[in-house]
């Protein structure tokens, strides 16, 4: 039934300012939850398990960080048949993020512009809430990143405050260091900074897992403005450093796809149908040099079966949606896992 719905609730939506558009869906998802309206119009889609470093997943279809920034609404979003949900950014501060207008749709293209920046509530609170979710059985990411005062050169604090806050709450971790929206972040996936980086969180996550006795693993995302030898250089430190998994994509900064349509030069990361096959290329190149040892989430432009089984093809494990999400809405979840 919600299926169904979701087109005539989209058209709607798509009247209103993209942002406060997406603030309105995210508390009636949490209303319908609460009245449990919600789980009799969704439909439980199949278990097909995947399972990558020590987690075992429901199924292959994840959310991606950034629709549930505040880490509110797993219940709900999991309701509607996610194996996954990856809640944040979260930084060790609450910050307001950028000014608004921020978030802009490309219809013509199935595409979003964002530059956002990592508004979020903070670690401590996004945890809090995070703890209040009950109901879904699925495997919850925490997306952690550094505040936009912070300098590139204490980032690494901020990266392993978060890293220990979210640490006894995440089934895994992800170090978003490649949002094109916190000046200068993208300058952390140099070799030499990635390495570093790696070295410290890879460092903390054996302190805690000899305190605690719980294994977390961590995952960093990459940007899909990569070129050949950039993959390369980084494919080595993250064999050398013991990365446990991979994200890749991001958004993007170029903007050749959309070209011509008015929202095209707002500044910000691109998303959606014009990163599908980047993205894929992405992870084909990265699968090259990491082998099976470094499992890869796939993101980017996924709207289709089709679109992601080139994803699983090209190297995926995992898949995460957010703009074919946003489109599509919960029937593409389904069609993804029946495919698989």
């Amino acid at each position: 039934m919600l299926n169904k719905l979701y087109p005539a609730a989209r058209a709607l939506l798509f009247k209103i300012d993209a942002e406060k558009a997406h603030h309105l869906s995210m508390a009636g998802l949490r209303t319908m939850e609460k009245i449990c309206l919600l789980e009799k119009l969704a439909t439980t889609p199949e278990q097909k398990p995947v399972t990558i470093c020590g987690l075992t997943f429901p199924n292959p279809v994840g959310l991606a960080a950034g629709l549930d920034k505040e880490g509110n609404t797993i219940d709900a979003l999991g309701t509607l048949g996610f194996g996954h949900i990856e809640i944040g950014t979260l930084t060790p501060v609450a910050q307001a993020g950028n000014p608004s207008p921020r978030l802009f749709r490309l219809p013509k293209h199935q595409a979003l512009i964002n530059r956002m920046g990592f508004n979020n509530p903070g670690i401590e609170q996004g945890i809090l809430n995070r703890q209040q979710s009950k109901t879904f059985e699925g495997i919850v990411g925490i997306n952690i990143g550094k505040n936009k005062v912070t300098p590139n050169e204490q980032a690494n604090d901020d990266y392993a405050i978060a890293f220990e806050k979210a640490y006894p709450s995440a089934d895994y971790i992800t170090a978003n260091f490649s949002s094109p929206n916190t000046p200068g972040l993208r300058d952390l996936q140099s070799e030499g900074a990635a390495e570093l980086l790696l070295k410290t969180l890879k460092d903390l996550q054996a302190k805690l897992h000899k305190e605690t006795g719980k294994y977390v693993p961590f995952a960093l995302k990459v940007a899909p403005d990569l070129d050949k030898e950039q993959i390369s250089g980084l494919s080595k430190v993250f064999r050398d450093g013991g990365l446990d998994f991979l994200i890749a994509t991001n958004t993007t900064i170029a903007r050749d796809a959309v070209e011509g349509h008015k929202n095209a030069e707002e500044a910000g990361g691109l998303s959606g149908a014009p990163l599908t096959e980047h993205s894929t290329h992405v992870i084909a190149q990265f699968h090259q040099q990491l082998g099976p040892d470094i499992p890869i989430v796939g993101a980017g432009g996924i709207f289709s079966a089709a679109d992601a089984l080139a994803k699983k093809k090209a190297g995926a494990s995992l898949l995460q949606l957010y703009t074919g999400f946003v489109y599509r809405g919960p029937a593409l979840i389904h069609e993804i896992i029946k495919a698989w």
